[in-house]
């Protein structure tokens, strides 16, 4: 049986640096983190074993003198407003993506304030990124998730739309036309979604048409693994969720002459290696 690990999957460069950070000031001690590193249980668990300590923003509010890491999704300004306030200091692994998105947000706020405009942002509301963002404008942007959210929007004022980094592509210009259509030339649209993550799209359709069955391995906490699994399913129904090589049975790979592993970006590839290896010694 041929097994294939796809070589575009894996962490993106926000996740590596995140990681790479988290490791690296771990050796020094004692090391906090706001939120879970990454949305992957058996790499949390296994920087937990090095003594990574995930926190939420109540804990962290309580914190005195200590380190605590800033993930790659980014944090509010409130969060480093608490850290100066507190003593805290921040080892900032925020991907450099987020962080000129951030920036963008803000300068894009300041300005349309000045014409009574509002800022829309495209993505999950709650999520990590999305509420870092929000921050950018003191929680004033409208967070849109679907069509009919936009009836949140005043189409009689200026309208200032960004991305959430890890949307779908094909899903921002979808709902990018649809604000245009309504409000026109008082509508600008910024397309901030990262590459990295659109980009995996047509690599994965074409990855899941040449296996008879695809292992696609994610975290239930990703958003982004569930996006992918649905795009390899929709070239592979031969296409399974699984979280680590425990969940690799006969009975997914029966009558199977070649298997293609992928993951999701918060998929570590030491994941996909021991599925692998798994599969090679059956």
């Amino acid at each position: 049986m041929k097994v294939e690990i796809d070589g575009h999957s894996g962490f993106c460069f926000g996740v590596v640096n995140a990681i790479r950070k988290a490791e690296q000031e771990l050796k020094k001690g004692e090391l906090y983190c706001i939120g879970d590193i990454v949305h992957n249980n058996l790499e949390v668990e296994r920087l937990k074993q090095k003594g990574l300590c995930t926190i939420d923003h109540e804990a962290f509010a309580c914190l005195r003198d200590c380190r605590v890491l800033f993930r790659a999704h980014g944090e509010p300004p409130f969060s480093y407003e608490t850290a100066r306030r507190n003593g805290v200091e921040v080892i900032d692994a925020s991907c450099p993506v987020v962080l000129n998105l951030q920036k963008m947000i803000r300068k894009a706020y300041e300005e349309v304030q000045e014409r009574g405009g509002q800022v829309v942002i495209y993505g999950k509301r709650g999520h990590a990124e999305v509420i870092g963002l929000v921050g950018q404008t003191n929680g004033e942007a409208i967070v849109i998730e679907q069509e009919e959210d936009v009836q949140q929007i005043d189409f009689s004022r200026p309208v200032v739309v960004f991305s959430q980094t890890t949307k779908s592509l094909e899903g921002f210009r979808k709902m990018a036309g649809l604000l245009k259509a309504r409000g026109g030339e008082l509508v600008v649209v910024h397309d901030t979604i990262c590459r990295k993550v659109a980009n995996r799209i047509p690599q994965l359709r074409e990855f899941a048409g040449l296996h008879d069955v695809i292992l696609f391995v994610s975290s239930e906490k990703s958003s982004n693994g569930k996006q992918l699994f649905a795009v390899c399913q929709s070239v592979n129904p031969r296409t399974y969720f699984v979280q680590g090589a425990s969940d690799v049975t006969s009975d997914l790979l029966k009558n199977a002459g070649s298997v293609g592993i992928s993951g999701a970006t918060s998929t570590p590839r030491w994941i996909m290696e021991e599925i692998k290896k798994k599969i090679e010694q059956q």
